[in-house]
């Protein structure tokens, strides 16, 4: 089987380049699914409805989230068990951090977690995914780490090395130059990057971003325009096994 899985989407630019660019890029790569993160598709930050609508119609088959994720306060779009949030989220929380895809020859599964490191307490993800993964019966897993340290992502990867298909990291919107596959069976990214602005720091304006740096004052940001870039990895899994055979980066800029 084989995935494209694209990075953080950013505001109504990153929601509409994705849009344009996933379609031919399953095509390219003849993905069987789509996943992608899109915890800030929505305009001004986290994900609506509505960026959720446009993710689906671009060709997404699981929309994972993050530390955003109830930014919005759109608690009920996570009824949809395609939309996920962070599976180490307090019992309670709307929503649910696993789906499983019925491919007919086989099951997909994605797992969405946080990281705790210069993030939210949360519950601890290495007990979480311990878990989860005594429930899931495929050995088809694609594990979203949404999380800010790279030790944490590096220790994730390892972790979960020989138990899952492949931990890929989101969050910190920049592509990571570590693909690789653990000991031969887990595809591993530190961080897949972002589909947004171009001309940005990690989406938002240059010129908020900067003044925000420069002065520590408060500045409301707002999301660039196109063009944009498309950050996104090919994996490709022996679904028989569960082994990641193949994996790369993708990077593309209108």
């Amino acid at each position: 089987m084989k995935i494209l899985m694209f990075g953080d989407v950013v505001g109504e630019a990153g929601t509409a380049c994705f849009q344009r660019f996933a379609p031919r890029l399953k095509q390219q790569y003849a993905a069987d699914l789509i996943v992608v993160n899109g915890e800030n598709s929505a305009k001004g930050n986290g994900i609506t409805q509505q960026s959720a609508d446009q993710l689906f119609a671009g060709g997404a088959d699981i929309i994972t989230t993050g530390n955003h994720c109830f930014r919005r306060k759109c608690d009920e779009i996570f009824e949809n068990p395609r939309i996920l949030r962070p599976a180490n989220y307090p019992e309670g929380a709307p929503g649910s951090g696993v789906c499983v895809l019925d491919c007919g020859a086989y099951s997909f599964a994605v797992i969405n977690l946080m990281g705790t490191a210069f993030m939210e307490a949360l519950d601890n993800p290495f007990t979480v995914i311990d878990t989860l993964l005594e429930g899931i019966d495929t050995p088809n897993i694609l594990v979203d780490f949404h999380a800010e340290a790279t030790s944490e992502k590096r220790a994730m990867g390892w972790y979960l090395s020989g138990r899952v298909s492949a931990v890929i990291g989101t969050h910190t919107h920049v592509q990571t130059a570590d693909a690789e596959i653990l000991d031969g069976k887990t595809g591993y990214l530190t961080d897949v990057g972002m589909t947004g602005g171009a001309r940005s720091v990690l989406g938002v304006n240059v010129g908020q971003a900067i003044a925000k740096q420069r002065f520590h004052r408060p500045v409301q940001f707002t999301e660039a325009g196109g063009p944009c870039i498309v950050n996104a990895v090919f994996i490709e899994i022996d679904s028989k096994l569960g082994i990641c055979t193949k994996m790369g980066p993708i990077f593309a800029k209108e």
